[in-house]
């Protein structure tokens, strides 16, 4: 395990010297200092244009494709550069080769960047449809493996992680299912990847979607789509850049024009990525790795499991999350009797935090310690006195 009091030394911190405790990572995640010194750098070179070289820039979504596949345990090749998850399942909703009458499966109460990409397809007589939830807006997986059987089923896509809830899917189940039934398999995985490990080839990932700026430390306008090898190699592009021929790979010949896509997730790429944005993605990943995904798992759920014991205990404060350990991440969801005023003791105590679908959400991560947990929890309910 990582030292904690050195990480946050280090690579925050504002944690050791400011009254703020940051608990609001699934909106946004801190720069690690070396990001923050990585993207200064770059940028200063990037100042003065004549010392940033063709291979600074593509060696740097290159260096993205490797540290994102091993973090995810798929190929390179799989891996297309994306600035956020909402391109990314456009690309999935618009490259997949549905027709009328086929039918999109989902979960009621996604966040809309999961739903408006494969809402856009009704108007090509695709039907989406979203399975309800229960009261509280948690998901009912066994409605959905029911409904997996039902004629035109095509793709059923979820969020990993509910960004209201916090409910975490069975992604590994669910994916079987699909694959077993020929039915592709799309996550949006933006609240989950950092929080916990991810196999997208045990898990039958057909496409995946991420944004960097939660979870991954990392700055807006980074992010990737994993596409399967099989369609990666496969699909058409709804949008076509000159990026994603093969023929872009030749500087000196860019007017002698060869239609022929890569043989890669690359063909998604279509614009020119921000590689500032791209070197601190590299660099906040590489920390990920430095202190192994497994361990910041490890330290997400001994946080989490703080939250969720002290809530069942109480009458006065519901847990929305489910308390089992494999259907939440980091996200927790509680909702205390008084909204407003629990929401408002939090904003004067400097603690961060967000409101969602008529919850508290408290979103720690590994950088975070037991104290800001508990402070949190106390100062909520109007404990901390």
């Amino acid at each position: 395990m990582y030292d904690l009091a050195r990480l946050r030394a280090q690579e925050f911190p504002w944690t050791e010297s400011g009254p703020t405790v940051y608990l609001n990572n699934a909106s946004t995640g801190p720069l690690p200092a070396r990001t923050v010194r990585a993207m200064a750098e770059f940028n200063a070179r990037r100042a003065e244009p004549f010392r940033i070289t063709d291979a600074d820039e593509f060696d740097t979504v290159a260096r993205t494709r490797e540290l994102v596949a091993k973090l995810i345990n798929a190929s390179p090749a799989e891996i297309a550069c994306m600035v956020n998850t909402s391109y990314g399942i456009n690309v999935a909703a618009r490259a997949l080769p549905l027709e009328t009458g086929d039918i999109v499966l989902g979960f009621d109460r996604e966040f809309p960047a999961n739903v408006y990409p494969w809402m856009a397809l009704e108007r090509r007589g695709v039907r989406t449809m979203r399975l309800a939830t229960d009261s509280n807006g948690v998901p009912d997986e066994r409605a959905l493996i029911a409904a997996l059987d039902r004629p035109r089923v095509k793709v059923v896509t979820v969020s990993w992680v509910q960004f209201s809830t916090g409910f975490r899917t069975d992604l590994a189940t669910i994916g079987r299912l699909c694959r077993e039934r020929g039915i592709w398999f799309v996550v949006d995985a933006i609240q989950g990847l950092g929080a916990a490990t991810l196999d997208v080839a045990a898990c039958h990932i057909d496409l995946l979607a991420c944004g960097g700026q939660k979870w991954l430390l990392s700055p807006w306008g980074s992010g990737f789509l994993y596409v399967r090898d099989e369609l990666a190699r496969t699909l058409e592009p709804a949008v076509v850049g000159w990026l994603s021929m093969r023929a872009s790979l030749d500087f000196g010949h860019l007017v002698d024009y060869k239609f022929g896509y890569h043989d890669d997730a690359r063909r998604f790429e279509v614009i020119t990525l921000p590689f500032q944005d791209f070197v601190g993605f590299n660099t906040s990943l590489e920390l990920i790795h430095e202190l192994g995904p497994a361990n910041i798992e490890r330290a997400v759920n001994g946080l989490a499991d703080l939250a969720v014991e002290w809530a069942s205990a109480r009458s006065d404060v519901q847990l929305i999350t489910p308390a089992d350990r494999t259907h939440r991440a980091g996200v927790i969801a509680l909702k205390p009797r008084d909204l407003g005023g629990a929401a408002t003791r939090l904003e004067r105590a400097q603690i961060a935090h967000a409101v969602r679908e008529g919850c508290i959400r408290l979103s720690p991560y590994f950088y975070n310690t037991k104290e800001d947990v508990m402070r949190a929890l106390a100062v909520m309910v109007g404990e901390d006195d």
